[in-house]
């Protein structure tokens, strides 16, 4: 092939040269010879280019960052780099995932770390000399309920996987942020976008209300790491982040479908029972359970193996402890959601139930009263002899058909009084029980008024009224 061929052209190249220098062979050395190989050759190949997104940065270890190519190269001494890969959102399978970080990570990733990356379910441990975690949660790609981030970290570099754009993860200019002035909101009938006005920042009201349901600083303010420790609690920390922004935006939707659900009618909740918005939700509520179980299982462990390495510090040991300490706290949040919603959706089934029931009382009232009728003329229609009214040729009987429709009506009155004496008998208790009140109060007042009278006559010198 021709690439072997090349490869192996450069490596008669490098066997006919002439002896480098020790610096030049020590930086030679550095790097994997097939990847300098590659590198020189030009023949780096991609098969999906453009499908994931990568971010690579280096640290100095002094709080300053730098942007840099994707060498998956460690950092030296103090400095340490962070590769990002951020696989798009959409309905590929997990193969094809997969397939996506063989093509960014390989070389010099070997195909056991990658699985251990982009796998499903909780793992935590050491893979070919290095610290592997995941918190990938089972479910379509383009679905916002799932989750993954999967981190590979070693002394001096950090490889992070992510499953669409996490928000804060990066870092960005500072005195670039939105929020550093004070913003004027732009009503949705003027002009699109952003604009500035008068040194200020005119924002968009959708944009406003997409910032408040955000429980955390913009990348512009995250602090840059000082050691590869506080890179791994920077990274932990935004994944909490991420949850609480769903979180938060659950329970916005959750208040905004209350408010609507009590200012609605019919139409409105029999919508929602079509739609099953609520069986929806709460099959959501329980992707999110599941992501912060996997987090539950993991953070842990990852607290547990950070604390035997030399490069990770106390101080980053207690703040993963803070962090799995939150994300409990946020389960329990997301309990409650859970408990709100099924809530929710019983008052809807017992309002479907009662809807249902008040149609089955019609449909049975209809019932009762045609089913006496029905008797009725059920037995005129025989075709049997000596049924009354039925002889058509007698002149005597040519009233019978008026006197079975006098009998239906009697026999529908009756029906009527039947339904309707209990609500009647109610209804004359009731005025009884008032009439009755009233008259007791009337003669109490007239009682209280003589008695006050007399009393008025009796202690008339005193100038005092007794009560």
């Amino acid at each position: 092939m021709a690439f072997d061929k090349a490869v192996k052209n450069k490596y008669m190249e490098l066997a006919n040269a002439e002896p480098v220098a020790n610096g030049e062979l020590d930086e030679m050395e550095r790097e994997p010879s097939a990847r300098l190989l590659l590198r020189e050759a030009g023949l780096s190949r991609t098969h999906f280019p453009g499908m994931v997104r990568k971010r690579a940065y280096i640290f100095d270890g002094n709080g300053n960052y730098y942007n840099k190519e994707w060498d998956l190269i460690e950092g030296r001494g103090k400095e340490f780099c962070w590769y990002h890969v951020e696989l798009p959102k959409g309905n590929q399978k997990l193969a094809q995932s997969a397939q996506y970080l063989i093509d960014v990570l390989c070389p010099p990733l070997k195909l056991q770390d990658i699985l251990s990356l982009i796998s499903n379910g909780p793992f935590c441990g050491h893979v070919d000399g290095a610290l592997v975690f995941r918190v990938n949660s089972p479910g379509p790609a383009s679905s916002d309920f799932t989750f993954r981030i999967a981190a590979r970290i070693t002394e001096n570099s950090v490889i992070t996987v992510s499953l669409g754009r996490v928000p804060r993860l990066g870092f960005s200019p500072v005195g670039q942020s939105l929020l550093s002035e004070v913003p004027s909101v732009e009503s949705p009938s003027h002009f699109r976008g952003e604009q500035r006005e008068g040194g200020g920042i005119v924002i968009r009201e959708h944009v406003l209300e997409f910032l408040l349901t955000m429980n955390h600083s913009e990348e512009a303010d995250n602090p840059v790491p000082a050691s590869l420790s506080n890179l791994v609690v920077h990274i932990i920390d935004t994944h909490m982040d991420h949850l609480q922004d769903v979180v938060t935006k659950l329970e916005i939707e959750l208040d905004s479908v209350e408010l609507e659900m009590d200012k609605g009618g019919f139409a409105l909740k029999k919508q929602m029972l079509d739609d099953r918005r609520f069986p929806k939700m709460n099959l959501n509520l329980q992707r999110l359970l599941q992501v912060i179980a996997h987090g539950e299982q993991v953070y842990p462990r990852v607290k547990e193996k950070c604390s035997s390495k030399q490069w990770f510090s106390s101080e980053d040991i207690s703040a993963l402890e803070e962090l799995i300490g939150r994300l409990r706290r946020l389960k329990e949040n997301v309990g409650f959601i859970a408990n709100r919603v099924t809530a929710i959706q019983a008052g809807l089934d017992s309002w479907q139930a009662e809807q249902i029931n008040r149609k089955l009382y019609y449909l049975s009232f209809l019932s009762i009263i045609f089913l006496p009728l029905s008797v009725i003329t059920g037995v005129f229609g025989m075709n049997v002899g000596g049924v009354p009214w039925t002889e058509q040729r007698n002149p005597e009987l040519k009233e019978g058909f008026r006197n079975v429709m006098f009998l239906c009506v009697v026999m529908l009155l009756l029906v009527l009084l039947c339904f309707s004496f209990p609500a009647l008998y109610t209804y004359l208790a009731t005025w009884n029980r008032r009439r009755k009140m009233r008259k007791s109060w009337s003669l109490n007042r007239k009682s209280f008024l003589k008695r006050t009278v007399r009393n008025g006559v009796e202690d008339r010198g005193g100038g005092y009224l007794r009560i």
